[in-house]
């Protein structure tokens, strides 16, 4: 892996409030992106997960909801991409009804897989499926070397995402323009408070590209550095460490203020599975719930009811908002500069 750059951090400095870093409100532009986390069931329990899926989790998508969102898609032609997530979205309810709503109305649809699904019983179908469908497919591979992925992830899952990754060439994922193939890369969690900031996007992609194809014969799009959110697990993981407000405060000291223009929050609506409306998938999982002017908390169905996706003035902003905005930013779609 690339060399990451060791920055040194003050631990006794405060942490400066997300909202007052910015001066003024971070507002919305018009939506365009419906990212859906239909469930928190998964068939791995990663060690980083700001969701904390698991398979031993139950909750998913409800038929009322799933109904509520095929409206709200087919409803809206300024929706351009349905984002997909989970848990395993490939394995919960309403995966397949959206994903063909979505196709049938121009809009383009991602899912972001964990690959080993497709090795799970009943759904060896799935890669197919995507490929006739022209899925989008984000897929998880924390490093291209397998210690670290079975460290973050859980043993066995490096091969099992290798035959994926392999398994979605030959159907023409990475080679075919219609059928994308895209990797994350997320960094392991940090041991001390000595952080760092992720490594150069378009550096590790290279390193990734020659990686994967040299010793595997794999081949694909694009990858996206993600930089860990102190949320779920990984805030777990921190405060057990004694490391949360530290990191926190590492991430603040990088504050970089030319992402903002750029965050995820502002042309997004993350939905969760009970469809209740959030400005992004990390305030959902931290239960931030958005609000119109007025105060009301949003549901897709209200949506529906004012006839609009457009009732958010303001985002809902923590302190964790520093993980998007630290360094050349983070995102759902990778670095932001």
């Amino acid at each position: 892996m690339v060399q990451q750059k060791v920055i040194p951090l003050a631990l006794d400095s405060v942490i400066t409030p997300f909202r007052k870093k910015l001066n003024l409100p971070l507002t919305k532009k018009q939506i365009t992106v419906l990212q859906i986390n239909l469930g928190k069931r998964c068939n791995l329990a990663c060690s980083h997960c700001h969701v904390e899926a698991s398979p031993k989790r139950t909750e998913e998508l409800s038929p009322e909801v799933c109904q509520q969102l095929i409206t709200l898609i087919e409803k809206f032609p300024q929706i351009k991409f349905v984002d997909l997530t989970g848990g395993a979205p490939e394995m919960l309810y309403g995966f397949k009804p959206i994903v063909e709503v979505a196709r049938a109305n121009g809009k383009q649809v991602i899912v972001r897989s964990n690959l080993t699904i497709y090795f799970e019983s009943g759904f060896s179908d799935i890669p197919d499926y995507c490929a006739q469908n022209q899925v989008r497919i984000v897929a998880s591979l924390p490093c291209y070397l397998s210690d670290n992925v079975d460290k973050m992830r859980g043993n066995g899952v490096y091969d099992a995402s290798i035959r994926a990754l392999q398994w979605l060439n030959r159907l023409g994922y990475g080679q075919d323009p219609n059928l994308i193939l895209d990797l994350v890369y997320n960094p392991q969690l940090p041991a001390t408070a000595n952080f760092s900031l992720t490594p150069n996007q378009a550096s590790l992609e290279q390193d990734y590209k020659v990686f994967l194809q040299e010793h595997f014969g794999i081949c694909f799009n694009n990858l996206f550095a993600i930089t860990n959110l102190p949320i779920g697990r990984t805030k777990l993981y921190l405060e057990r460490k004694e490391l949360h407000r530290p990191y926190l405060q590492f991430l603040e000291s990088n504050f970089n203020s030319t992402t903002v223009e750029h965050l995820m929050c502002r042309d997004e609506l993350s939905i969760d599975y009970l469809g209740n409306v959030y400005d992004c998938d990390f305030n959902q999982m931290e239960n931030l719930p958005s609000k119109t002017h007025d105060g009301e908390m949003l549901t897709v169905n209200k949506l529906l009811t004012a006839g609009t996706l457009d009732l958010i003035e303001n985002i809902r902003t923590a302190n964790y908002c520093y993980g998007c905005t630290a360094g050349s930013g983070s995102s759902c779609g990778g670095t932001l500069i």
